[in-house]
């Protein structure tokens, strides 16, 4: 459900509306709420949404596109909440190694949430490298490595595989953030032996402004990650209303809060335009896109002061395309305006997000004849 007359390409920070999920939020609304009020917790025979369950179906959505299994995906709260239970429970599993290693450049809500766990526990190292350097610093100190797959600024795609296995090789464990990887290409968890993961619900995914994120769990981490934020929907009977915490079974013990039926729902619906597409195909779509694009920029950079920051190895590239300018905020400004939308990103980045879902080898062409406009304009 795009708007005529533009070239959207911030499907990366807020993916479009999927025409479906308008008549599923009215439907909720007015007939799961409205008409059903209490009755469409559970299931029954007046009422079949059975919202308790929803985070679980929405999980099992998720997981098919990120090479998990069902039952290793919560639904639920923030990116920013997730990637904290997952650095705790990753930290319990590490023992006595108290550093968490990171990209410098890594996604500040990533950096953040660490540093804030290192406030409440007052005994953790967040330790900064360059992404060219982390490997080298995978050393015996080491209980997590918290990296993001896709860099938000430049695209760059770091080999989740290798460094997987090279952290599991030092007793590290890996927590990845796949806020620009989950729906914009197949990511593969299990096969990449990763321990957790973190993904947003409202880019790639296109379940709407402040989308419910998700949790990743390898199932051999069921059993002894401990659950840190032990809320009454992670219980294994929430109904029994027990005095004591005893974990669902699964991930679903990490979902914290009462389900946000709304957003989730949209999520729930949106996740439905992914269900008869192959990953790899999308996947393929997205080099393409990208491989145009950066092609019909090329010219450009010979006449204005821009630059590709955005690997032309494919193995390297997520799905968008970055340059850097040193007027960015302003170029980006006028862009948007001329009705090319993109992103600015400090101190000065233009960011376009492609996503293969929706965009056509004709919007790349277009985008970037408004590009050269603005750009001959302002010069």
């Amino acid at each position: 459900m795009l708007p005529g007359g533009l070239v959207y390409l911030d499907g990366n920070s807020l993916g479009a509306m999927p025409r479906s999920v308008p008549a599923r939020l009215s439907h909720v609304a007015s007939q799961e709420w409205g008409q059903q009020l209490i009755r469409s917790w559970t299931a029954d025979a007046e009422a079949a949404q059975d919202w308790m369950a929803l985070p679980d179906r929405v999980a099992a959505k998720v997981a098919r596109l990120i090479g998990a299994a069902p039952h290793e995906v919560a639904v639920g709260d923030s990116t920013s909440v997730n990637t904290f239970k997952a650095l705790a429970a990753a930290l319990s599993l590490a023992g006595e190694r108290r550093v968490i290693l990171t990209d410098a450049d890594n996604f500040p809500t990533d950096l953040y949430m660490a540093q804030g766990l290192g406030t409440l526990t007052g005994d953790l190292e967040l330790r900064r490298v360059p992404s060219a350097d982390i490997a080298a610093n995978l050393t015996g100190d080491v209980g997590v490595l918290l990296l993001t797959e896709v860099d938000y600024r430049t695209g760059r795609r770091l080999d989740m595989a290798a460094l997987s296995a090279q952290a599991r090789a030092q007793g590290i464990l890996t927590v990845w953030d796949l806020a620009h990887s989950a729906g914009a290409f197949g990511v593969d968890l299990n096969g990449c032996g990763a321990d957790f993961a973190v993904g947003c619900g409202y880019k790639f995914l296109n379940g709407g402004p402040g989308a419910p994120a998700f949790l990743f769990v390898a199932e051999r981490h069921h059993a002894a990650a401990p659950v840190v934020l032990s809320g009454w929907m992670g219980h294994a009977d929430p109904f029994e209303m027990a005095r004591d915490y005893a974990p669902a079974p699964g991930a679903r013990r990490f979902v914290v809060g009462t389900p946000q039926v709304l957003s989730l729902s949209a999520l729930d619906t949106a996740l439905d335009v992914f269900a008869d597409v192959d990953m790899a195909d999308v996947r393929e779509k997205s080099l393409s896109l990208s491989r145009t694009f950066m092609a019909l920029m090329g010219p450009l950079l010979a006449r204005f002061p821009l630059t590709l920051v955005t690997p032309e190895a494919e193995a390297e590239r997520g799905s968008q395309v970055s340059y850097r300018h040193p007027q960015a905020r302003e170029v980006m400004a006028d862009l948007i305006a001329a009705g090319i939308i993109g992103d600015f990103r400090t101190p000065d980045i233009l960011r376009f997000g492609l996503t293969p879902l929706y965009h056509s080898h004709a919007d790349m062409w277009q985008a970037v004849q408004g590009i050269k406009a603005v750009l001959e304009a302002r010069a």
